[in-house]
């Protein structure tokens, strides 16, 4: 494990070489960054993070991104995971494979009141339509792996939350 400043990434070039396969969660809020700082974490530092693993060696990218994505989106957050997600597929990977999760199920160190209240929410629902509005991370984490150990056929692959459900559960 390597800890980089992301501030100075490209002073960080060697802990990119050398890896097969790259793997991306990185995220704010811009309640938390500001939206100045939202977007060059969730956009800037990810596309640059691409850029130097492909640099280094690495053949796909499998990249964390959002339900919703879309690089015209007249909102900040779907607009960012949208333009980074073509960042990322225009670094050149032999396969890049985005996933979409939409509402993410976890518990935070930090305190979040509503998004607590949405996951509560979303959590009642789960049991309902397990696939519908929400997605453990660990079920997104295994679905991340999965990827890496079968890329599949094509260059880009986009998978929506259903997908995500289902190859995290694989």
């Amino acid at each position: 494990q390597a800890v980089v400043d992301f501030e100075r990434l490209g002073e960080h070039a060697a802990a990119f070489q050398g890896h097969d396969v790259g793997f991306c969660c990185l995220g704010t809020t811009r309640a938390k960054a500001g939206a100045d700082g939202f977007v060059r974490v969730d956009r800037d530092y990810v596309a640059q993070a691409a850029e130097l693993a492909r640099a280094g060696g690495c053949k796909h990218f499998v990249l964390q991104s959002s339900r919703g994505a879309n690089a015209q989106s007249r909102f900040l957050y779907l607009r960012v995971k949208g333009e980074v997600e073509n960042l990322v597929q225009a670094v050149g990977f032999d396969h890049c494979t985005i996933l979409r999760p939409a509402v993410l199920l976890c518990k935070r160190q930090e305190s979040r009141p509503m998004e607590w209240i949405a996951q509560q929410f979303l959590g009642a629902v789960a049991r309902l339509f397990p696939t519908a509005h929400s997605v453990p991370v660990e079920t997104v984490a295994r679905a991340m792996v999965a990827c890496a150990l079968q890329p599949g056929e094509g260059k880009v692959k986009v998978l929506e939350n259903g997908a995500v459900h289902e190859l995290g559960k694989a």
